[in-house]
């Protein structure tokens, strides 16, 4: 698949299973709200518990998140998920029900395709909730592997999720 059907199937709302710079993720276009349901479900996530998302720039933090400029350039892009409180409350409701929102930029060539796409991206370990998670195809459930659209294969990755960070900078171990 070439580059410009990858970015048309981001923006349709195709279920991704791709890699990071940690470990391989299940994702779609955050602001498709049935694709960010059929996750959930894939994963069997709790439907309360928010998730994060890939945004396609920094200037698109700054617009839709209370975010110390400081603090996004120090760790995005990077191995980091930072939670920062939303503009509004009501935004991406269904990805997140607080009034934080998770959001990463990884350093993965793939992060390029959602850039280009100018969408939200979910972005949730490839899991079932409570499991491991997969730092190579060969690990990710066959169930699972059998209800997402698009598969990108990067080989084996470092295999330990992103380090969380609090908008005062506090790191939160996992």
């Amino acid at each position: 698949m070439d580059e410009q059907k990858k970015i048309e199937a981001i923006k349709s709302g195709k279920i991704f299973i791709y890699p990071t710079d940690t470990v391989y993720g299940i994702g779609c276009n955050a602001l498709n709200k049935k694709a960010v349901e059929r996750i959930k479900e894939i994963k069997t996530r709790d439907k309360n518990k928010p998730l994060s998302v890939i945004a396609p720039s920094k200037s698109w933090i700054f617009k839709n998140l209370n975010a110390k400029k400081s603090l996004v350039n120090k760790y995005l892009p990077g191995k980091y998920t930072l939670i920062l409180k939303k503009k509004n409350s009501n935004f991406l409701s269904y990805v997140s029900k607080t009034n934080t929102l998770g959001v990463r930029i990884p350093k993965h060539k793939f992060i390029k395709l959602i850039q280009k796409a100018k969408v939200p991206f979910i972005t949730t370990s490839v899991n079932l909730s409570g499991e491991k998670p997969a730092s190579d195809l060969n690990e990710i459930s066959k169930n699972i592997i059998k209800k997402v659209d698009i598969i990108i294969n990067s080989g084996k990755l470092s295999g330990k999720p992103s380090t969380i960070i609090l908008e005062n900078g506090q790191k939160l171990k996992r």
